[in-house]
């Protein structure tokens, strides 16, 4: 596999929308519409969030390979979001290594805390388990979620 390069990223690649397009596409194939809350291109260029890009280097040019976001929610909490590999590649530990940056960024701008929202059914046991292999358990909904059958809720301490 190519090294994988990961950067903050300001949205404006197209090939990013794109992407982000099949994660919507692929969140309201698998939950409810009240029970999607993966983000749209303009919520994630609000100002709270900082988006991730994961990037390998070919001789065809740069791939898209992965995406993860992180919502600062207060001064010491954030929310991971959009996290997701592409799906021909899911399985090869992209997910593991956005998350490590994601925690680590979140370390470095003083966050305390890390909570998720991710959907309960078959589709998504793989993040379950990358993100309780990760230190992450079980919590109940917080900030504006609710209790959703269809959402399954985290928390990690940094």
């Amino acid at each position: 596999m190519p090294l994988l390069r990961i950067r903050q990223d300001d949205l404006s690649d197209p090939r990013i929308e794109a992407f982000m397009n099949e994660h919507l596409a692929d969140m309201h194939a698998t939950s409810p519409p009240e029970s999607v809350h993966a983000l749209d291109m303009a919520k994630l260029r609000r100002p709270e969030i900082s988006f991730f890009t994961g990037w390998y280097d070919t001789p065809g040019g740069d791939e898209l390979v992965v995406t993860g976001a992180l919502r600062r929610l207060d001064m010491t909490r954030g929310e991971l979001k959009s996290m997701r590999s592409r799906a021909d590649l899911r399985g090869h530990g992209l997910g593991r290594q956005m998350l490590m940056h994601l925690m680590a960024y979140a370390r470095g701008i003083g966050l305390q805390q890390l909570l998720l929202e991710t959907g309960t059914g078959p589709f998504f046991e793989p993040a379950h388990g990358l993100y309780l292999s990760q230190g992450f358990v079980e919590c109940g909904p917080f900030d504006d979620y609710t209790l959703d059958p269809f959402s399954r809720y985290m928390h990690r301490l940094l």
